[in-house]
Order: structure tokens, then sequence, then C-alpha cells
């Protein structure tokens, strides 16, 4: 039989880490025993109220049926009240708020409803590969745009301004930045909202990681005029520790959230209702949970940049998120080769910048997904097996 896969797969490969994975569970089955610091899986648990909000409602005999594509009223009013709380933000939970199975899937359901062949998409280099990948499938062509160091890893818009924007319907950003852990200002984001004003296109923001090792948390929506040319996407994966869980939320103009649930509704059925209630005492802890997280996660932090410094490696201590992005040392050709030479040598993963776009080739990204204790075994390896 010769069946051939569609041709919107044709340029999309399997995920690194995938292959990855894969590669290290051949070298445990081999006897190595390798540290992973790659992925940014959360792996501390969610708030003790969470679980057993899960578990209580889990018990009734009447929350187990199909749920509405909506999300629960509860859930609903939960992400506004939270946007309302932390970000200053004012949403209206019935037209305003789309609770998602993960946000990843709200970027997928965002380039169906938007884009197809021979529109183009803004996306980000370095950059969250799914936003490459997404575009990609929904038949549209990737354009990238330029984040580089010495701009602190904004968009140059300027530039981006002098470019055939035309075909331009959407723009991918993220900030705080994964990977490199950088934040917008204000001076930007009121830039970036007079640019899609200015070019008709629409700014999706990818907000996952606005709680982690960050004193202010940022919402695009705070930026006057932001209503009018942004969507954002927000998640409790690292900020309540509920990765696997897959709670996420699009917000923003009622047309836009009713568009994307037209190509939702056909896709997927509506969320588990004893997870929807879970995540409604997830958005109801306070700024104690937070502090107490990024207390454990600054912690860790110090540990990889002893790493980082150990590896001869430059990095931005100011930088925020749930990762650490460090300039590899001249010394090595780029960020696969010496992430590939550590694995082998000291049995250490650490993720190539490279994965992200080719802007992040000299680069290094190390996950804070671990305890003190396992980093303090990442530094005897790489004293004792690479830096021979």
């Amino acid at each position: 039989m010769n069946l051939q896969v569609a041709k919107r797969l044709q340029q999309t490969e399997e995920y690194y880490f995938s292959k990855k994975l894969r590669e290290i569970d051949e070298m445990n089955k081999a006897g190595a025993k390798v540290i992973n610091l790659g992925i940014g899986s959360p792996d501390l648990p969610p708030h003790p109220s969470v679980i057993a909000a899960l578990h209580e409602y889990a018990q009734r005999p009447d929350t187990h049926a199909y749920q509405g594509y909506k999300g629960i009223p509860a859930l609903r009013k939960a992400m506004a009240d939270w946007y309302q709380r932390f970000y200053g933000v004012s949403l209206d939970p019935e037209k305003e708020v789309l609770p998602l199975i993960g946000s990843k899937e709200g970027i997928m359901h965002i380039c169906m409803t938007y884009l197809q062949e021979g529109d183009e998409a803004l996306v980000p280099n370095p950059g969250y590969p799914t936003y490459r990948s997404a575009v990609n499938l929904s038949g549209a062509t990737v354009v990238d745009y330029d984040l580089e160091e010495k701009n602190g890893w904004l968009p140059d818009l300027d530039a981006l301004a002098k470019r055939d924007l035309s075909k331009v319907k959407l723009m991918w950003v993220n900030y705080p930045h994964m990977p490199t852990g950088a934040r917008f200002n204000e001076e930007f984001a009121r830039k970036l909202v007079a640019f899609a004003q200015q070019h008709n296109i629409l700014i999706c923001h990818d907000n996952p990681y606005s709680f982690i090792l960050n004193k202010q948390p940022q919402s695009l929506l705070q930026t006057p005029g932001a209503r009018e040319v942004v969507l954002e996407l927000n998640s409790l994966s690292k900020s309540s520790n509920m990765a696997g869980w897959r709670v996420g939320m699009l917000v923003g103009k009622q047309e836009w959230i009713n568009e994307v649930l037209r190509f939702k509704s056909n896709m997927d059925s509506g969320m588990f209702q004893p997870l929807q209630m879970a995540a409604v005492k997830a958005l109801e802890l306070g700024p104690e949970w937070y502090a107490e997280l990024n207390g454990i996660y600054e912690g860790r932090r110090k540990k990889v940049f002893e790493l980082l410094e150990l590896l001869n490696c430059t990095f931005d201590k100011n930088q925020v998120g749930l990762f650490v992005w460090a300039k590899i040392p001249a010394t090595a050709k780029d960020g696969f080769s010496i992430t590939d030479e550590i694995l082998q040598r000291a049995q250490v993963f650490i993720t190539p910048g490279g994965i992200f776009g080719s802007n992040g080739n000299g680069y290094i990204r190390v996950s804070l997904c671990k305890d003190e204790k396992v980093f303090e075994e990442v530094l005897d390896r790489i004293k004792t097996k690479f830096k021979q």
C-alpha cells in the first residue's frame, strides 16, 4: 500500500525532544543514569487544595459527562478574576475567556482559524518551535523575525516595518521569552501595539512564564489599545505546577474568541469537570503560593549559575522564567556540539539553543525543574567527567 503523509506534514519534523528522549532512553537501558535538564516540566506538585478538589469532584456521580466547549462558568470567572488580580486586566468571563486543554492547543487553534495557504505569519528566531510547526500545518508561510542579545531579545520593529508585510496576518510573540528569559517593557509594548495597528496584524502573545522568577507578572493586554490587536494565551502548567493537567486559556476580544471556538469545537470536547473545578482552586491561590514557588526556583537557579560558570558560559542573571539561557564559550563549535559532548561524557542532557532557531546556535538552555541535590550531582559530574 503506497500511503503518503499529507503535504502539510512533509515540512514538519518530529519534535526534537521526542527524538532526544528516545536516545536518552537507550542510554539508560545500557546502564547510564542520564540527568535530564532539558524539558521544562515542573517536578513539584500543585497546591494540596487543588488535588483535594480534583479528588472531591471526581467522586461525585454527576461530574463525568461531556462538558461544554467553553468551559464551566466557574472556571471562566476564576480565569477572569485571576487576570484582574495579578495583571490588572478586566475581562468579561462570558465573552472574553476561553479555557483550553493546554495553551499549546491554542497555538494550533489560532493558526487554523486565521491562516491558510498564501498567508504569512511572523515567528521569533529563537522561539518556541511549536509556533513554526503550527503555522506550517495551517498551510501558511513562516516569516522569521530576528531576536538578538544586543537588542535585549526584543524584535526590531522599525526594521520589520520596512519589510513587505502585506501578506502577514499574525505575529507570534512570547514574553517572558522562552528560551532567553527576556521580559518586555512598557515602551516596547506600546510600540508593538502601534505596529500591529499600522500593519493590520494580529499579535498572538503566548504568556505561560509570567509568574516564574518574575516579581511583576505582565500581560500585553495591560497596554492601551491592545484589545484591538492582541490575543493572549496563558497556562497553569508552569505557574501552578499543572503541566500534565493540560489547563490553559485564551483571552481577548469576543469576536476572536468566538471564531477560535468555531474551530476548537470541531476538534475536541470540553475539559473533564473535576479538573476544571481543581483549576478554579489553583487560580484562587494568593501571592504567597507564587512566592514560595519562586523561592525554590531561586535556590535552583543559583546552582545553574554555578554549572554555567563551570562550563565557561556567560549569561544574564536578571532573566526570568523556568530556564536559564547562556552563551557558550568561544572554544565551542555550537550548542549542539557542546551539549552532545556533555551528554556522552557526563550523562547530563542540556538543550542546545539551536533547536529554537538559527539565532540560538551559540547558546544553551538549562531547565530549573530538578531538585538542588540533583544539581549538586550535575556539578560533580561536570567536574569529574567533563572538565578533565
